[in-house]
């Protein structure tokens, strides 16, 4: 079955509990039409290079999505018509990465390099 990374920004007004209902609603599509998340991420409120809709952050989250084709133009026909939503992009991908993505583990690092200064 294809796999593919769906990651979708949320507008930045919305609250946590709302973001992750976002992901959940997004995770009952694909799930209802035969197909798989095997992982969502959210990667939290983070800001954007450029104004998008009047939004100078959004909320990141990204699913890892095993399904036909047709489940993809589904979630991508419902994801547009939500107004919560101001960007997404979905990929199709060779393999899914194991463990935490790239920007889990950017964070992190962050996250490490921050509490080391404050300890200096």
């Amino acid at each position: 079955m294809p796999l593919y990374e769906h990651v979708f920004l949320a507008r930045q007004d919305l609250s946590q509990a709302q973001v992750d209902a976002l992901a959940a609603t997004a995770t009952e599509i694909v799930e209802s039409n035969n197909g798989k998340v095997t992982k969502t991420e959210t990667w939290g409120l983070r800001s954007l290079a450029y104004k998008i809709q009047k939004n100078r952050k959004a909320h990141f989250v990204m699913l890892n999505i095993e399904a036909p084709g047709d489940v993809i133009a589904e979630l991508e026909r419902q994801t547009q018509i939500n107004e919560d939503v101001i960007r997404y992009m979905t990929v199709r991908v060779d393999e899914h990465e194991a463990g935490p993505s790239v920007m889990m583990r950017k964070n992190d690092r962050e996250r490490t390099r921050r509490r080391e200064r404050e300890g200096e």
